[in-house]
């Protein structure tokens, strides 16, 4: 793995220390608080690790408490909430300097095979073909291993306003269906509540926006390749109230829907 990944994978192993509780670094992207995508990530790690390795998660639902400082460990309080003949139950709380900051509920599943059906992929470029795509745009951030490839964003009169673009995690990794759900997580908090902000002509870096997530959930479908091209098809049908909601489907380059999302945030103008 490259350094730059190999420090994200390592920020998501956590330090066991003591039963069902952890301890993990924290990382700074230059926002005013800790990462989102971090504490997810590192909530499914912690949870993960108490639970029987031949089920994965197939939910998590989560709330943000209280902005996390990212100079300071978190530590994850993991609450052995049931154990079924079928699913496994684990209640995860995030504590800074004796206060939670977070807390989630994530579900585990064995693998069954049943009835299926799934919505179809949108009709976009691909990544190999993007040199025809002039709207396409791609973006990285120095040092991290994370990059996006961006299809355009879409705001139409009475609808949902959009933002669609392939993402991946650059390198190698290893074959870990676990470890690819905890950066799934991780990087599902990039670019979507962001789409709550296209109708209104701001961005991320508008010095006069304060943006927070309030809460997050996700669905994973089927096991996926982080370190391969994923394809984040995002709306927000509503805003209001000092309040944005967002939703995503990501699929795989095969057409695949993996995991399905949404989120509520705060996307407050300061004047």
């Amino acid at each position: 793995m490259s350094d730059a990944l190999n420090a994200l994978v390592a920020l998501l192993g956590l330090e066991e220390i003591e039963e069902n509780l952890f301890r993990g670094h924290s990382q700074d992207l230059g926002l005013p608080q800790l990462f989102g995508g971090q504490v997810l990530g590192q909530a499914l790690s912690a949870a993960t690790q108490t639970v029987d390795a031949e089920r994965q998660v197939h939910s998590l639902h989560g709330y943000f408490l209280r902005p996390g400082d990212p100079h300071r460990p978190v530590v994850y309080q993991v609450d052995a909430v049931r154990d079924g003949a079928s699913f496994t139950t684990r209640r995860v709380t995030a504590i800074q300097k004796g206060r939670p900051i977070f807390f989630c509920s994530a579900s585990f599943h064995g693998s069954e095979q049943s009835m299926a059906h799934q919505m179809a992929m949108p009709e976009v470029t691909h990544p190999e073909d993007l040199d025809s795509d002039p709207s396409a745009r791609l973006e990285r951030f120095p040092g991290h291993p994370i990059e996006f490839l961006h299809l355009g964003d879409e705001a139409e009169t009475g609808q949902p306003s959009r933002k669609r673009l392939w993402f991946r995690l650059t390198g190698d990794m290893p074959d870990d269906p676990a470890l690819h759900r905890y950066l799934l997580a991780y990087s599902s908090d990039f670019n979507l509540l962001t789409t709550a902000l296209v109708p209104h002509g701001i961005t991320f870096r508008d010095p006069r926006l304060q943006i927070a997530s309030l809460d997050h959930a996700l669905w994973f479908h089927h096991d996926v390749k982080i370190n391969d091209w994923l394809l984040y098809d995002m709306d927000s049908p509503w805003a209001g109230g000092a309040r944005g909601f967002a939703r995503g489907s990501i699929y795989d380059r095969d057409g695949r829907l993996v995991a399905s999302t949404p989120q509520e945030g705060l996307p407050r103008l300061r004047s």
